[in-house]
């Protein structure tokens, strides 16, 4: 793989990352005036109608009857409770406490991929995400004052994303990505449409809300087609530890947007956690190089 191309995709994930931050950031400042059925609601239609109109342009959308893909159906349904479970939280805790917790991701699809899927993990990157886990009990604090619901809410995310990931990779390759996401946003708007009344019901959106919740989308937009575009350009080994960079974004996005800052606490846990991941991401390049080797050898002359 061309050098160039590593850095060009390096530099999309870091693209992408930002944009899921700043994303965050505009529904955690929405997030004190509408509820959680709202925000999805407003965003969700708002991205729908990007996606669906990138996809259409493109030739992504596919006949209904691909909805019937049973992990397809998976997917979509891990999407909404991450969504859900995600919203809630960034409604009563800091942004860089939800982000602290969500960067124990990566690891928690790495031994989700070993379970599941059989996927080989030796006992090393078995202690790093052992070791990642534990960043992550040091960040939510159980029985301390710094645990909260959103700390849990957080943690529901990560379990929802992880389903969610993992049947990525299970759905027909023939199915565009774009039609994917199509689907997802349009099922996270239809539940948050759902959700308002339960949750409390309409609440009047004002002229800032209504911006920031447009911003966030437009933000979602563009970091869902930056990843698309990282992962396709360069080694994912090279380009994947540059997921951590959410968390960079997240901290400075918080304290220059929302006034909030992380505790040493957080700043610890995240520290761990991000060690281990990207340590994670070391022992799979090694092992990925290992077996092209094996079978560069083992090819007829």
């Amino acid at each position: 793989m061309p050098r160039n191309e590593n850095f060009s995709g390096a530099l999309f994930m870091t693209l992408a990352m930002l944009g899921f931050a700043f994303n965050d950031a505009m529904v955690k400042m929405a997030a004190p005036h509408l509820n959680t059925g709202q925000i999805m609601f407003i965003r969700g239609l708002i991205t729908a109608i990007l996606i669906i109109a990138v996809a259409w342009k493109l030739g992504a959308l596919r006949p209904l009857r691909t909805l019937l893909d049973p992990y397809l159906a998976l997917r979509t349904f891990a999407e909404l409770l991450a969504s859900v479970t995600y919203v809630g939280a960034l409604a009563i805790l800091p942004l860089p406490n939800a982000a602290a917790i969500l960067q124990a991701l990566p690891l928690a699809v790495t031994m989700g991929a070993a379970l599941f899927f059989h996927e080989p993990v030796g006992w090393r990157r078995w202690t790093a995400i052992a070791i990642g886990l534990a960043g992550v009990l040091v960040i939510i604090r159980p029985g301390t004052e710094g645990f909260t619901a959103g700390s849990l809410l957080v943690v529901g995310s990560v379990i929802s994303s992880t389903i969610r990931d993992l049947s990525t990779r299970k759905i027909d390759p023939a199915t565009p990505t774009l039609f994917v996401s199509a689907v997802t946003s349009v099922a996270v708007t239809i539940f948050g449409a759902a959700l308002i009344q339960p949750m409390g019901g309409w609440h009047t959106v004002s002229a800032t809300d209504l911006i920031a919740l447009t911003l966030g989308a437009a933000a979602l937009f563009l970091g869902y087609q930056s990843l698309i575009k990282s992962m396709r350009l360069g080694e994912i080994s090279f380009i994947a530890p540059f997921r951590y960079t959410g968390l960079l974004w997240s901290v400075l996005i918080a304290a220059i947007l929302l006034a909030e800052y992380p505790d040493r606490w957080i700043l610890i846990g995240s520290a761990i956690v991000v060690g281990a991941g990207i340590y994670t991401f070391y022992r799979e390049s090694r092992r990925h190089r290992a077996l092209l080797t094996a079978a560069a050898e083992a090819s007829p002359p």
